[in-house]
C-alpha cells in the first residue's frame, strides 16, 4: 500500500513519461525530439479546475497555453485512444510554439465571415500533426474510426487561462480520419490545409 501511495504522489508531481511507460509516453517524448518548446504531459484526477477548466472543456486531454502543459484526464490515461488524444493536443503546442497560430488568428480576424472554415482547416492541420506524431514515435497506423464514431474534439479542448474560454470547432469525424492518416505517412510538409501552409512545421522540425 505504502508503495502504491509514494507512486501516486509521484505521478502528481513529474511529467507523465517520467512514471508511465505506454504510447502516451511514446508520443510525448517524439514530440520532445522532434520540435522545440514543447509542454509535458501531466495526469491529473480531473481536468476541471486546471487552467480555469470547468465542466464545459474536453475530459480527454487539454492544452494550457497559459502554462505551456498538456493535462490528461487519469480516467482517460488507459484508453486505446489515448495517445492520439495527447498527440492531438500536441499538434496545437506545435501550432502555438512555432508560429502557426499567430498566423491563423491574424487570418481570422482579418476574414471574419470565413472563421468557421478557417478554424476547421487548423483543427485538420492538427490532425496531420497528430498523424506525424504517432508516426514519429513508432506507433502501428491507426483509424479513429477504430476507437470512437464522433467528433472526439467538439469542446474546448486547448486555449489559454482560463481555458474554458477557449475556440471550439467541431469536425467530421472522417475529415479528422483523413488528416491523421496523412500525417502518419510520416512528410510533415503534407500538413498544409487550406491558406495554412507547412513551412512554419517544416522549419520547426528538427528531425
Amino acid at each position: 500500500m505504502m508503495k502504491a501511495i509514494k507512486i501516486g504522489v509521484l505521478a502528481a508531481f513529474l511529467p507523465y513519461s517520467a512514471v508511465f511507460a505506454d504510447p502516451v509516453s511514446q508520443i510525448s517524448d517524439a514530440a520532445q525530439a522532434a520540435f522545440a518548446r514543447m509542454p509535458n504531459v501531466r495526469i491529473v484526477p480531473t481536468i476541471a479546475g486546471n487552467c480555469g477548466a470547468n465542466a464545459v472543456v474536453s475530459e480527454r486531454a487539454v492544452y494550457c497555453t497559459t502554462s505551456n502543459e498538456i493535462l490528461l484526464q487519469a480516467s482517460q490515461a488507459a484508453r486505446p485512444e489515448a495517445a492520439y488524444a495527447v498527440a492531438h493536443v500536441f499538434g496545437h503546442a506545435v501550432q502555438v510554439q512555432h508560429g502557426v497560430a499567430d498566423v491563423a488568428l491574424r487570418t481570422i480576424r482579418a476574414r471574419r465571415a470565413d472563421e468557421v472554415v478557417l478554424r476547421g482547416y487548423v483543427e485538420r492541420q492538427v490532425d496531420c500533426i497528430a498523424g506525424f506524431l504517432f508516426h514519429q514515435a513508432g506507433l502501428t497506423p491507426a483509424s479513429l474510426a477504430d476507437w470512437m464514431n464522433s467528433d472526439p474534439f467538439d469542446d474546448v479542448h486547448w486555449g489559454r487561462n482560463p481555458l474554458r474560454s477557449g475556440p471550439v470547432m467541431p469536425v467530421p469525424l472522417a475529415d479528422r480520419d483523413d488528416w491523421f492518416a496523412v500525417g502518419q505517412r510520416g512528410d510533415l510538409s503534407a500538413c498544409a490545409v487550406g491558406e495554412f501552409g507547412s513551412t512554419l512545421l517544416t522549419d520547426a522540425y528538427r528531425g
